[in-house]
């Protein structure tokens, strides 16, 4: 039963749409649990009296379905089961696009059954424009990414009793948040090698095979130069400029191309910027964050200067996972860490280590300050003693901000 910990953020968004006719789609990099959520979703509504039979639940890695991997088997397949069900079904499809054509199949089956439907991907392609022709305005997408800070707590709810939750976010800062990391007592060392092996079936799986890489040590040093300058804005010819002085001469649209199969499995994430005067996306100089900070001490091994890097990327997924749009800011000549936007409001967040003397507080304000609206502003630090408001800019630490519900 341990490692069906509920996940509310995720939950209870999809609880609202059991037993309507959208179909639900969760998309996340690999192991970040969402077959643990399908699993969740089966046991409420067997707890419903939902018959075990009316249940139909498939994982298309599993070689068992090898010969359902194209659409016609698998509606065929699919269509005998149904046809002999009285009453509604509940499918549960996972890693469905390995299927070939699988949005007909999954089309076919909302029109010609009752019958509700989940399905899971590890690939952004997942939400192509196939879908969105097929499918107009009949699914529910929503995003999943590893366990956030509160959410580890929750996982190891049992270490708050021996170990402060500033201890706790040092051990999150490291080993990040991959759910299989925080079901047993691992030490650093297992840790590391459990992040490892997740990297590595990712790039493997989801990069190299899917995207018939052919150069896989390049794939990997992409990944070690946006490992090593986390938080600094990339372009491909910045990496290729990178590779030339390493005397390795590599075609920049190969890159482009290395980039986006890695943006699309969701290991890395883009991070565009945004010019606030002008209000629009720039299509220059993003910067990429990980999945999960942890990725980044199992392959590199912990460095120090990393830290502001890995700060920021715990900031950004701590957004997105709350289900905001982030950017970078720039005004002029300006950065501001992350613009972050939802429906209702937007807000604005500087990350910084330390803020020991005050000419780091005047440097991390000062973007902040030339900005002109009422949005809340916060510089986000690992200082826990400087919590206060000057000319409206909030200083909260690292540990508010990832707690702290009412905050934002």
């Amino acid at each position: 039963e341990s490692s069906m910990i509920d996940r509310p953020r995720y939950y209870d968004q999809i609880r609202q749409f059991i037993d309507t006719p959208f179909i639900k789609i969760l998309t996340g990099v690999r192991r970040s649990g969402k077959s643990t959520m399908l699993l969740l979703i089966q046991e409420i509504i067997k707890e419903q009296g939902v018959a075990e039979d009316h249940i139909i639940s498939m994982n298309f890695e599993s070689m068992q379905l090898a010969d359902l991997r194209d659409s016609h088997s698998l509606y065929t397949s699919l269509s005998q089961k149904l046809g002999a069900l009285k009453g509604k079904t509940y499918l549960f499809f996972d890693e469905i696009q390995i299927v070939e054509s699988w949005e007909e199949v999954i089309n076919s089956l909302n029109l010609d059954y009752s019958c509700d439907i989940y399905i899971t991907g590890s690939n952004s392609q997942l939400l192509s424009s196939e879908l969105s022709t097929l499918l107009t305005g009949r699914y529910i997408h929503i995003p999943m990414y590893v366990l956030s800070f509160s959410e580890m707590l929750q996982f190891r709810s049992e270490y708050r009793k021996k170990q402060t939750d500033e201890e706790l976010l040092w051990l999150f800062i490291r080993r990040g948040g991959f759910p299989a990391v925080h079901l047993s007592h691992y030490d650093e060392k297992a840790t590391h090698m459990i992040v490892s092996d997740i990297y590595d079936s990712i790039v493997l799986r989801d990069v190299v095979q899917r995207y018939n890489i052919r150069n896989v040590d390049l794939l990997h040093r992409i990944m070690h130069f946006l490992m090593d300058t986390l938080g600094s804005p990339v372009s491909a010819k910045k990496i290729s400029d990178y590779f030339k002085s390493q005397h390795h001469a590599v075609d920049i649209n190969t890159i482009y191309s290395y980039l986006d199969a890695l943006v699309n499995s969701f290991i890395i994430h883009k991070v565009q910027r945004y010019d606030i005067q002008g209000k629009e996306l720039l299509k220059t100089q993003e910067k990429y964050y990980l999945a999960d900070q942890g990725i980044q001490h199992a392959v590199l091994g912990y460095r120090d200067r990393h830290i502001s890097g890995i700060l920021e990327n715990i900031v950004f997924l701590e957004l997105v996972g709350r289900g905001y749009r982030v950017s970078i800011g720039k005004l002029e000549n300006l950065e501001i860490d992350f613009v972050a936007e939802n429906t209702k409001t937007r807000l604005y967040v500087q990350v910084a280590y330390q803020l020991n003397l005050e000419n780091t507080v005047a440097r991390e304000a000062a973007p902040l300050l030339a900005i002109r609206d009422a949005y809340p502003k916060f510089v986000v630090t690992m200082d826990t003693r400087f919590q206060d408001t000057i000319e409206g800019i909030r200083y909260v630490s690292l540990l508010q901000f990832l707690t702290d519900v009412y905050l934002f």
